[in-house]
């Protein structure tokens, strides 16, 4: 499994475009959360990574499906994936290596965030709220496993990237505001929308930003993970 692991890795930081992946997100959040007016936390009037945290899963909507996309499309494609079926390695850990290959991967695009959190600490004249800025990262970094196993599925699903790309992002688009959007209708206000927004990843990810670190909802993303990681499982057993 490491080695697989590894070899993602290396591949993806030996091109241009995985450094380009990492680089784009970091300007995006950058610039959302110090310049563009309406999300600027200049704005605000006081030090809050509030926008950044709000903003933070829409940019890894795109970016998980872009790091995700060719992990089993591009093996497909090319025919190596029958090459990696007959070395002694099990479905499970074949998936594994790409798998943590690729949350490795988003954890490194969000490890230069924190330099957010000092330069927030530099703004504040009444201190930052510690707890609740872990309890976020917490919650982000079980979005970007949730989402990364969402990618790692779609990718299992085809031979061509783009077609796993654009599948990957509308089933973490759906998985993420879809439930909250429908629990929106008047029709199933004070009745089911509040138990239709709890299949939402929406819902326990607020819940994590708040700094309330609940074992329900990290019992929730771990269940994604495994359920979309199970289907891949059974996706290549079919081929």
């Amino acid at each position: 499994m490491f080695a697989i692991c590894k070899k993602e890795l290396r591949q993806f930081f030996s091109s241009l475009t995985g450094y380009l992946a990492i680089i784009i997100f970091l300007l995006l959040s950058s610039l959302f959360l110090f310049l563009f007016l309406d999300t600027s936390l200049f704005d605000y009037g006081y030090a809050t990574l509030d926008g950044f945290f709000e903003l933070a899963p829409w940019i890894l909507l795109l970016l998980i499906p872009a790091i995700t996309m060719r992990s089993f499309a591009d093996e497909f494609k090319s025919g190596t994936y029958e090459i990696l079926a007959t070395r002694p390695l099990s479905k499970w850990q074949i998936i594994g290596g790409k798998y943590l290959a690729s949350l490795i991967i988003v954890v490194i695009a969000l490890l230069p965030t924190l330099m957010y959190v000092f330069t927030i600490k530099s703004l504040s004249t009444g201190g930052i709220d510690g707890g609740g800025i872990a309890g976020a990262y917490i919650g982000l970094v079980f979005l970007s496993a949730a989402f990364t196993a969402i990618g790692i599925c779609c990718s299992s699903f085809t031979n061509n990237a783009v077609v796993a790309f654009l599948s990957s992002a509308f089933a973490c688009f759906i998985l993420y505001n879809g439930f909250t959007t429908i629990s929106g209708i008047p029709s199933l206000q004070g009745g089911w929308d509040y138990f239709i927004e709890m299949i939402g990843i929406n819902f326990h990810y607020r819940s994590l930003s708040r700094g309330a670190v609940d074992s329900r909802d990290m019992i929730y993303f771990l269940s994604i993970i495994v359920l979309f990681l199970f289907i891949t499982r059974k996706k290549l057993l079919n081929r």
